[in-house]
């Protein structure tokens, strides 16, 4: 009987060492089968980005209308086919993009609008609450969740996400001044103003944090 249990469990434990084997092999084979992209996509890439920041959005779906495999390529193309207002490509284009790249926040997010667009409230507010679950300081899901909310007359809702928004606009604000000061020391004064009128913009209050903002600008303006 000893013996019966003992061989029932060495065949258990081969089971599952095929198994997990099985899988490694699996993983193993996806990531050789990965495609690192070639010069001609990633020029194609930069070019469509410069057209994009241009909102020559024709001239981007032109562009990456062959690209299906590098994620990049198709969440920039879904965003043009959104802004294009073609929001049944635009959809089909973010979903190649996420079944490449499940993690995208970029590709979820631009999805989420797109149905909310379509009229797919349930599905956009879903897809919201996921992301928010993941990454609850993205400032621009924050905007859609409250849009969500308002939409449905929730106006209280929306208050609180704008709320949270607005705290977490402070962060970039620290990004902004810390990019102000990297450019005054680098002798770009014009450009370290810029910045730091942007950050006290950004600011949903009166923080510690102005004061920093107040005296770097006046230090660059007396220098000048």
């Amino acid at each position: 009987m000893k013996n019966t249990i003992i061989q029932k469990n060495v065949n258990l434990t081969a089971v599952i060492f095929t198994a997990l084997c099985l899988v490694l092999c699996i993983v193993f084979f996806a990531a050789s089968c990965a495609k690192t992209p070639d010069t001609e996509t990633v020029h194609l890439y930069i070019r469509a980005s410069d057209a994009y920041a241009q909102k020559h959005f024709a001239e981007v779906i032109e562009l990456l209308r062959k690209q299906n495999s590098f994620p990049p390529a198709l969440i920039l193309r879904a965003k043009a086919e959104y802004f294009f207002d073609n929001m049944d490509k635009a959809e089909k284009t973010c979903r190649r993009a996420i079944k490449l790249r499940p993690s995208s926040l970029e590709a979820n997010l631009y999805l989420a609008r797109i149905l909310r667009e379509k009229g797919d409230f349930k599905g956009a507010e879903n897809l919201t609450e996921s992301l928010l679950a993941d990454n609850p300081q993205d400032i621009r899901t924050l905007r859609l969740a409250a849009e969500l909310a308002s939409d449905k007359g929730r106006y209280d809702s929306a208050a609180i996400f704008l709320d949270r928004a607005a705290e977490f606009s402070a962060e970039s604000a620290m990004v902004l001044l810390d990019r102000a000061r990297l450019r005054w020391t680098a002798g770009k004064g014009e450009e370290a103003l810029e910045d730091l009128s942007r950050a006290r913009a950004m600011l949903p209050w009166d923080t510690p944090l102005l004061r920093s903002i107040s005296n770097l600008e006046r230090t660059i303006k007396e220098v000048m």
